[in-house]
């Protein structure tokens, strides 16, 4: 999926159907070499540095930051995304830090893809499926094993105080939306939208936090990235 940067960076207005072939387009065109070469987002490093590693998807991996990270540090990792070209991408970076047999590959639709077995640890960063966002995470809810660690990073939602996206938005599937300044509503969320959604008999919510935080793009611009993440622990 698209990184943070590159998404708030459009603002044409130009409607897309952001299907496979879409993000494709975009994994081979002239924002990839930016997308491809990012870091592993720092509320990752932060929030599961310290747990023991086990086995961990990615879902909207990307070109793999992440996954790669958390590989490098012992876990079992699965990357599932949609774009062929973004994964190829992830598979040479994989190679090239020397971790190519701790991470599988997955091409899939997160709006659809169901995963065959339940992980220790289930991480998301930015994406958004053609699907409503909080109806996205109840998804990844599902795929995180007992005492497994589920951890959402997202674009944070300012108008709806409930924090329900709707409808279709940046996504890997089909649906269409209107590019702006940041990410349409339908692909954000808040803190205690996504909170809600998770029933206190089965989860412990360990961070539950909206941020802002600045990071350089391509000419030194700088954009100021608008977070919401979340962290919670399923009870075994």
């Amino acid at each position: 999926m698209a990184t943070a940067a590159a998404i708030d960076e459009r603002s044409s207005a130009v409607e897309h159907t952001f299907d496979n072939q879409y993000w494709d387009q975009i994994w081979t065109g002239d924002r990839a070499a930016a997308m491809g070469s990012g870091q592993p987002n720092p509320h990752l490093v932060r929030e599961v540095g310290d747990l023991k590693p086990g086995t961990a998807l990615e879902a909207g991996c990307g070109a793999g930051a992440e996954a790669i990270w958390l590989a490098g540090r012992g876990w079992q990792v699965t990357g599932a995304d949609i774009a062929e070209a973004a994964l190829e991408r992830a598979a040479e970076r994989a190679e090239d830090a020397g971790v190519a047999d701790k991470v599988q590959w997955v091409r899939a639709d997160l709006s659809t893809w169901t995963p065959d077995t339940q992980y220790d640890l289930v991480t998301t960063h930015y994406a958004h499926p053609a699907m409503p966002q909080l109806e996205f995470y109840d998804r990844l809810t599902s795929w995180v094993a007992p005492a497994g660690t589920l951890l959402i990073v997202g674009h944070l939602h300012h108008d709806d105080p409930d924090g329900h996206g709707s409808g279709q938005g940046h996504g890997h599937g089909h649906g269409q939306a209107h590019e702006s300044d940041g990410p349409p509503a339908s692909a954000s969320a808040t803190a205690a939208g996504i909170t809600s959604r998770l029933d206190p008999s089965r989860w412990d919510v360990a961070t539950a936090e909206e941020s802002h935080r600045t990071v350089s793009g391509p000419g030194g611009k700088t954009t100021t990235l608008h977070d919401v993440v979340v962290r919670a622990v399923r009870r075994g």
